[in-house]
């Protein structure tokens, strides 16, 4: 692939930015198909080859919850040294546990912003996720790790409806208080809006919490989700979520299709001229060899336009 878009910068926005790569983990967790422990170690390396420097890896949630990642272990241990800085989700003190024996050193939680959720997600009320991440959190830091936080429905959830921005910034300021270094705000059904984005990271920003704390997760369901990356660079937001060729969903979820691309992603960054290290061919490749492996084609537009 030798097309790469023509930079023409705009002003006010950050000069880099971190892709925060989660197609191992969220990208795959869906799949019917259980995808084979050495395809894993090798989407992982594959992604951490192309550059991106952050690359999440799997989660250590029951089987009888997600069997896509019942290998969680194996995989961690097949990657070895390069496997301890690629955080993993922990869901509970079980799985901080299993993070700890392998010596990983980044570790997610992941909350809601709405009460249906947390019971189908967590199998907890609201209030009660808090109670469950607080001591998996401190025993993390006690330990040296980094903790990221996700918080799911922050613009909206099936089961609810609209999400009021102040109940996405309650949830979220209470999982940065337990001790989180940074909140990722997802739009787990892909309903935000450009404007919602800058409604919401400007509510964080008055109750105290700085663009450079927030990650976005946008997923791509009514076609938004590079307009709302556009909002959140804007904004001043540096970290965005992103799986190789648009990879993944919410197993909770129905109604949310995958997440934004990688491709996609790197595609708009480069032509604004921001940098973010992603080698886009390997990538592509990726994503590819990735969706040979899974029987179907890729729904990322730059891999289709590639091909």
């Amino acid at each position: 692939m030798s097309d790469l878009p023509m930079v023409v910068p705009e002003s006010g926005l950050p000069a880099s930015v971190t892709i925060y790569e989660v197609g191992p983990r969220d990208g795959l967790q869906n799949e019917k198909s259980l995808v084979p422990v050495q395809v894993k170690e090798e989407f992982v390396r594959r992604l951490l080859a192309a550059g991106l420097p952050i690359v999440e890896a799997t989660s250590f949630v029951h089987p009888k919850w997600v069997p896509q990642l019942a290998d969680a272990a194996e995989l961690m241990t097949a990657l070895g040294a390069d496997g301890v800085e690629c955080p993993v989700l922990v869901p509970n003190d079980r799985g901080l546990d299993r993070a700890l024996e392998l010596g990983l050193r980044h570790v997610a939680i992941f909350g809601s912003a709405t009460e249906t959720f947390a019971q189908k997600n967590l199998n907890r009320s609201y209030d009660a996720q808090f109670a469950m991440f607080e001591p998996t959190v401190a025993r993390a830091r006690e330990a040296g790790l980094d903790v990221r936080a996700y918080v799911s429905m922050c613009f909206g959830d099936p089961w609810e409806g609209a999400v009021p921005v102040e109940q996405v910034v309650t949830a979220g300021r209470r999982l940065l208080d337990l001790g989180a270094s940074q909140l990722s705000l997802g739009d787990t059904i892909g309903t935000g809006t450009a404007g919602h984005v800058t409604a919401l990271v400007a509510a964080f920003a008055e109750a105290g919490v700085a663009p450079d704390r927030l990650a976005l997760h946008f997923h791509d369901t009514y076609g938004q989700a590079l307009s709302n990356v556009q909002a959140g660079l804007r904004a001043g937001v540096t970290t965005y979520d992103a799986s190789a060729g648009g990879l993944g969903g919410c197993p909770y979820a129905k109604s949310a299709t995958g997440n934004l691309a990688t491709e996609d992603l790197v595609w708009l960054l480069t032509g604004l001229g921001i940098e973010h290290g992603v080698d886009l061919d390997a990538v592509v490749a990726t994503s590819v060899w990735m969706a040979d492996h899974l029987g179907r084609p890729s729904p990322s537009a730059v891999v289709r336009a590639a091909g």
